[in-house]
C-alpha cells in the first residue's frame, strides 16, 4: 500500500480504558487474536450516535465483562496510531489507517472475580492486574507511543486509595 493511499484513509473512532484496582494497578487482557504474545488495556469502536462515554461502558461490558466502573478522569484530547504495514489493508476489512482514541482513566468497583473475559464478544484469552510501568513493554510496538502518552496523562491516578 503506498503513502498516498495510507494517507486517503480514516481513523477508526474509537474509546480506550485505563482500568484501575484500588492498590492503583492497570487491568490489562491478553489478546486471543495475535500471533505474538499481545496484552493492552480494554478499547474498541465507537459506533455511529454513541457517545465515547457510552462506548467505553459497552466495550468494557463486552471484553471484561463488567462496566463496575468510576470514571477518574477523560483526557482532553484524542490520540492516534497507524497500523503498521503488514495490517493496513487487512485489519477492519482495510477501511481504516489505523485509530483515533479517547482515552478514560477508570477505578474498578468490583471484586476481582467479577471480571470475566470469555464474553460472547470475547477478545482476550487472560487478563491480569500490572503496575503502570509495565505497560509499554507488554503491548504491541505500533501502540507504544500511544501507551506512553496515556500514562503520562494518568500516573498520578495509578496509586493506592
Amino acid at each position: 500500500m503506498t503513502d498516498a493511499t495510507r494517507e486517503s484513509l480514516p481513523y477508526r473512532p474509537c474509546v480506550g480504558t485505563m482500568v484501575l484496582n484500588r492498590q492503583g494497578r492497570v487491568l490489562v487482557g491478553k489478546r486471543i487474536d495475535q500471533s505474538i504474545e499481545a496484552w493492552q488495556m480494554p478499547q474498541g469502536g465507537i459506533d455511529p450516535g454513541e457517545s465515547p462515554q457510552q462506548a467505553m461502558m459497552r466495550e468494557l461490558k463486552e471484553e471484561i465483562g463488567t462496566n463496575n466502573v468510576e470514571i477518574l478522569r477523560e483526557h482532553p484530547d484524542w490520540m492516534s496510531y497507524d497500523l503498521p504495514d503488514h495490517l493496513l489493508g487487512t485489519a477492519w476489512n482495510g477501511r481504516y489507517r489505523g485509530q483515533r482514541l479517547k482515552w478514560f482513566a477508570l477505578r474498578f468497583m468490583g471484586p476481582d472475580d467479577e471480571i470475566d473475559v470469555k464474553t460472547p464478544h470475547q477478545e482476550f484469552s487472560d487478563w491480569k492486574w500490572v503496575g503502570i510501568e509495565e505497560l509499554p513493554g507488554l503491548t504491541v510496538p505500533f501502540k507504544r507511543e500511544t501507551y506512553a502518552a496515556v500514562i503520562a496523562a494518568f500516573k498520578d491516578l495509578a496509586k493506592s486509595e
